[in-house]
């Protein structure tokens, strides 16, 4: 397919067609003139956890090329560990054995990234457990990664850890935090989440793209709220797109744009369609002043919210 060029590379993420087969995703995808895919490691597409996973990777390796699709490989699934309980366990969890098994799907996750030539590999740090202080959860983080850092480091893919709302490792000064105490690994970049910044951030999304540019290895996109952690549809939040695509274009940043919507994949089709037709016209339009709002307070850290939830991660 003949896609028009553009500054900026857009995917779509694939926990927004979960109930399509990942063939046919895929397939979706590069007939609507999408340029990647954010793959996230799950049973319904790419099991992380079933057999076969290195023959498994090298089919999708050959399909993805087939497309002329590129990838990152992406691990929030929810429940892809524990039926129970979601996103657990995580890299801050109170027993050793459970942090070693996230921190196994991570290890894994970069060597599938590595095989499909991804531009990076996405994990997050987790919410603080019930019972934990947050000294002590810092003190766990940098150790739980600390096998993934060697293993994105071996397999040669950048390791982008997203700052969540709510999660320990919550904004662009957490992350900065969290490089301090690894001695700033040259494998260690970050995701950024332009929605996220529009919830949590003291700074307006495009000024966050220029603050994260020495550091950004990939980026999820889809509109927000202030204090709501919430993803929309675009047009559906507050988010001012053509600065937020200048800003991108202006640093440089040449890895996907993913498109993040996790709770509409029952409309994933359309919204892929719709998605990739905003942007696009977003690119279009020239950054123009618009009218100030008035200053909303910042949410608390530790839930992103200053109103009722949405939360769709």
């Amino acid at each position: 397919m003949n896609r028009p060029p553009t500054p900026l590379s857009f995917g779509y993420g694939t926990n927004g067609l979960a109930d399509l087969r990942l063939d046919d995703a895929l397939a979706l995808l590069a007939d609507l003139g999408y340029d990647g895919v954010g793959l996230t490691l799950d049973h319904m597409h790419l099991d992380p956890l079933a057999p076969d996973l290195a023959a498994r990777t090298r089919r999708l390796a050959r399909r993805l090329g087939e497309l002329g699709l590129s990838v990152t490989v992406e691990t929030g699934a929810r429940y892809v560990l524990d039926p129970r309980r979601k996103h657990g366990p995580t890299l801050l969890d109170p027993d050793p054995d459970d942090r070693a098994r996230r921190a196994d799907l991570l290890v894994r996750a970069a060597r599938v990234a590595a095989d499909l030539g991804a531009h990076a590999v996405h994990c997050f740090s987790g919410v603080t457990p019930p019972g934990t202080d947050e000294d002590t959860a810092w003190k766990r983080l940098p150790g739980a990664l600390t096998p993934v850092i060697e293993a994105a480091t071996a397999a040669g893919v950048p390791l982008a850890i997203e700052p969540e709302p709510g999660h320990l490792l919550a904004t662009l000064a957490d992350f900065h935090r969290l490089r301090a105490a690894l001695d700033s690994p040259a494998v260690l970049g970050l995701t950024l989440d332009i929605g996220h910044c529009q919830c949590l951030e003291p700074l307006p999304p495009a000024d966050c793209v220029r603050a994260a540019a020495p550091w950004l290895r990939h980026v999820q996109i889809e509109d927000m709220r202030r204090g709501v952690h919430e993803h929309l549809p675009f047009g559906e939040g507050e988010i001012d797109f053509p600065p937020v695509l200048e800003a991108l274009a202006a640093v440089g940043y040449g890895a996907l744009t993913v498109v993040e919507l996790p709770r509409h994949s029952h409309a994933g089709p359309h919204q892929a369609e719709r998605s990739l037709s905003f942007l696009r016209r977003s690119l279009r339009h020239r950054s123009l002043p618009h009218r100030s709002l008035p200053q909303r307070p910042l949410p608390n850290r530790t839930t992103g919210r200053t109103s009722p939830p949405g939360s769709s991660s």
